[in-house]
């Protein structure tokens, strides 16, 4: 194994001639390379919605467009009003100008619904008249106290159009749910004209149309809202702004205001550490142009694939500056530092390659494994985090071992005086041979302490808890959150549950005991509770079909309820949509076989969720046995499979990852034993980190779930070259802390900067503006530093009593004099 290592690095100083001998072709085939992949990131896209987390073959999703194919988009803006007296002829008229101001500019829009054309259904004579509930202003005192009446009376608009201490009103604009319709509503003013015949284009998932409602598209409708509201706004008339697609755009534009503000930062700081470390010019650009020219690279690969730019992936241009710049940093080091000793710059190239060259590939290898493992993940993603970000890992080695050579060969670079040299590393030398002595005489001890340290973090496991809500992402004082918050406690209501009963038969919703049992469930779910979960509202066909009863009966409030004579159902039906409304096409199928069963409950974490859609289900899965055929869908059902599908990924993911890892560090150091040894070290900062957060009550959620597999594949990069340079002098001196002390030497200097520039990179995030990524860059950061604290005191510890038959203390005695 020795030879074939030997063999190994002689191949890397034979690379790095070709590469000296054919710079100039080299360095124009690598501009090409990254011009062209560069040229494909202006077509990167932006997606936060909580669909975009899923695949498209994912069961849950393709349930949930089925139900939008039929009846549109659930997920609808709200915006709630609380003037000083909702029952106003000035407020109502304001209210009135602006929900048609809502209609005529905002895109995309299918809907827009207030108490201004709320409807109102009645009966005069024999007469059903189905109309809006302002279609007249009431002209009086005595008109404005009827209508009050009738508003607070009717069950339909409580928490869902008014509050019920009648306080707060709600205007919800419903958009449509693919563009093509958007479209074809606004074609159907233009009919009578020649229009050249366009034909809609095959969707992904089969269906001809056009694709759903994009994330930039959704910002347009959002932005509009909110320009037209603030027009409104005033210190006598707040408004509030809630919903999904809400929360999704201001979850956008955080991504893309913290992305941004990550790769300056990350620059900025990497590019400092570097002049700290090397006090060249050419040791910080060199470094800095190679992860740039990954990152580039990198995005345009995503571009090209037409994977979108989302939450999870907003880490990875300044995930790739922190971790692609280590490699740089290596090679970099052992360059200048033979430069220094008098090799001429060409020697000193062909050495740095052979030196590191195998050290640098199996660093990248390790922590592109670590990222792949989240590649079949089951959030779509984290999936795409983990195939583009190894990929970056891949291209940043590929540059680092290719184009850094080419560039150190073409830029003259001189050698720096030896006592310059020896004043600036004097202090970390000092350092570095006190910890190569305390871990050869101290191994047993610092083992000891170690596994006191895993016990004390497998106790606080045993605290962590679950969570997934993008709304507490977000700071607590935005503005989308806190108006979420509102309408949670005034409404008990901002996000859909969606339930489809069907009954697998035309006309199979005129069965009598099918309505009874939509009855009977609209008044059990109303009263449902589990935990912190509630219902504010629910709406379904039987809602229809009591109010035609009530007005076919002298409008009687006690005929609101669902008529007993089978005969008379679909003649009730029938009537409604002779009336002009088309209300019936949003709770049920043109063949009466489908009916949607919608509950509004109020936005909150999945966790509390969960167990409540589950009770949900079971009960409907009861109540209809041998009725209908019951679906559970809407945002809520897709926030919990989010949820559910990450607890799965990370399991996945973490055991992939060892394995991976634990293979290549076997083949690294050509044990079995060492090599399995050699994970301790790198599994002890994640069980520390895991043990913290239960003990400091910080929840698993989507991204401190990331924090094992990205932590191993990178804490296992120091390991690497620390066990690879162990091995050669062992080799060498057959002497366990003389090789500890020559390894710390000559690579613990930049373990020890990689290292810090990796917990720069996350320790970054912690000026995210939004929380996950605070806690996210907090404790992948600590991670970091705890795998520099094992490698140097645990793995040298390790080596130590894995070697049993050299004496630590003599030889460490030796070492330090």
């Amino acid at each position: 194994m020795s030879q074939i290592r030997k063999d190994i690095e002689k191949g890397f100083e034979s690379f790095a001639g070709v590469l000296i001998r054919y710079r100039f072709i080299v360095l124009i085939l690598m501009l090409a390379l990254v011009a062209g992949l560069g040229s494909f990131t202006r077509n990167l896209v932006m997606d936060t919605s909580t669909e975009g987390f899923l695949h498209k073959t994912d069961p849950a999703l393709v349930t949930y467009d089925r139900f939008r194919d039929q009846f549109g988009r659930d997920e609808t803006v709200i915006l709630s009003l609380t003037p000083p007296k909702i029952f106003d002829q000035a407020f109502l008229e304001k209210l009135k100008k602006m929900h048609r101001e809502l209609e005529d500019k905002v895109p995309y829009v299918d809907e827009v619904t207030s108490l201004i054309n709320a409807r109102n259904t009645r009966g005069e004579g024999d007469r059903l008249i189905v109309e809006d509930l302002l279609e007249d202003m009431p002209r009086n005192k005595e008109e404005m106290q009827a209508l009050e009446q009738r508003v607070m009376q009717n069950p339909l608009y409580l928490n869902r159009l008014i509050s019920k201490d009648g306080k707060t009103t709600n205007i919800t604009i419903k958009t449509y749910a693919r563009v093509s319709e958007a479209r074809k509503d606004t074609q159907s003013l233009l009919e009578g004209f020649d229009e050249p015949e366009t034909k809609d284009k095959p969707l992904e998932n089969g269906r001809s149309g056009h694709t759903y409602i994009t994330g930039a598209q959704n910002s347009e409708v959002v932005v509009a809202i909110k320009n037209i509201a603030d027009r409104y706004r005033g210190p006598d008339l707040p408004i509030r702004m809630a919903g999904s697609p809400s929360v999704t755009h201001f979850l956008s534009s955080a991504v893309q205001q913290d992305t941004a503000f990550f790769v300056r930062l990350a620059l900025i700081a990497i590019g400092t550490l570097l002049f700290i470390l090397f006090r060249r010019i050419t040791g910080v650009v060199l470094p800095l142009l190679v992860v740039a020219f990954s990152v580039i690279s990198t995005l345009g690969l995503m571009a090209l694939s037409g994977t979108s730019f989302s939450v999870p992936t907003m880490i990875l241009p300044s995930f790739l500056l922190a971790v692609g710049v280590g490699a740089s940093v290596h090679i970099l080091s052992i360059f200048y530092q033979a430069l220094n000793q008098g090799m001429g710059k060409k020697e000193s190239i062909v050495h740095a390659l052979g030196h590191s060259g195998l050290a640098v590939v199996i660093t990248s290898l390790t922590t592109a494994a670590g990222l792949a493992s989240f590649a079949m993940a089951e959030i779509a993603p984290v999936s795409a985090l983990g195939i583009f970000a190894s990929t970056g890992v891949m291209l940043s080695l590929v540059y680092t071992v290719v184009l850094l050579p080419t560039l150190l060969a073409i830029i003259p670079i001189k050698p720096k005086h030896k006592k310059a040299k020896a004043n600036h590393h004097a202090r970390m030398d000092g350092i570095l041979n006190w910890i190569s002595i305390f871990s050869a005489k101290r191994a047993k001890a610092i083992v000891l302490v170690c596994l006191v340290l895993t016990l004390a973090s497998v106790a606080g496991f045993s605290r962590l808890t679950l969570s997934h809500d993008p709304l507490i992402w977000l700071p607590e004082n935005s503005p989308v959150r806190l108006d979420t918050e509102f309408l949670n406690q005034v409404f008990d209501s901002s996000v859909n549950m969606e339930v489809l009963i069907d009954t697998g038969k035309e006309n199979g919703l005129y069965d009598l005991a099918v309505l009874n049992t939509l009855d009977r469930m609209e008044k059990e779910v109303e009263a449902f509770k589990h935990g912190r979960f509630r219902v504010g509202n629910t709406l379904s066909l039987v809602d229809i079909l009591k109010e035609i009863n009530q007005a076919l009966n002298e409008n009687n409030p006690a005929k609101y309820k669902v008529p007993q004579n089978p005969a008379l159902i679909p003649q009730e039906f029938l009537l409604f949509e002779n009336s002009g409304s088309d209300d019936l096409e949003d709770v049920v199928d043109t063949s009466f076989s489908v009916a949607r069963f919608s509950i509004l409950s109020p936005w909150m974490d999945t966790v509390a969720q969960n167990p409540a859609l589950d009770r949900l289900t079971k009960h409907f899965n009861e109540a209809f046995d041998g009725k209908a055929k019951v679906t559970i869908t809407g945002m809520v059902p897709l926030l919990v499979r989010v949820m559910n599908a990450s607890v799965m990924s990370a399991a996945e993911s973490y055991i992939l990852a060892f394995m991976v890892i634990t293979f290549l560090m076997i083949l690294l150091i050509g044990s079995i034993r060492l090599g399995v040894l050699s994970m301790f070290p790198n599994l002890l900062p994640i069980f520390i980190t895991m043990g913290i957060m239960g003990w400091f009550n910080i929840p698993l959620d989507m991204y401190t779930m990331l924090i094992g597999s990205i932590a191993i594949g990178l804490a296992v990069d120091d390991t690497v070259h620390f066990m690879h340079n162990f091995r050669r002098y062992y080799f060498e001196t057959n002497n366990v802390a003389e090789s500890i002390r020559l390894t710390l030497f000559t690579t613990g200097r930049a373990m020890l900067v990689t290292s810090i520039v990796l917990c720069a990179g996350f320790f970054l995030y912690m000026f995210a503006s939004m929380n996950n990524l605070f806690h996210f860059g907090l404790l992948t950061g600590t991670t970091i530093l705890l795998a520099l604290a094992a490698d140097f005191f645990l793995a040298p510890a390790l080596m130590v009593l894995a070697h049993k038959k050299d004496k630590p203390e003599a030889s460490a005695q030796a070492a330090a004099q």
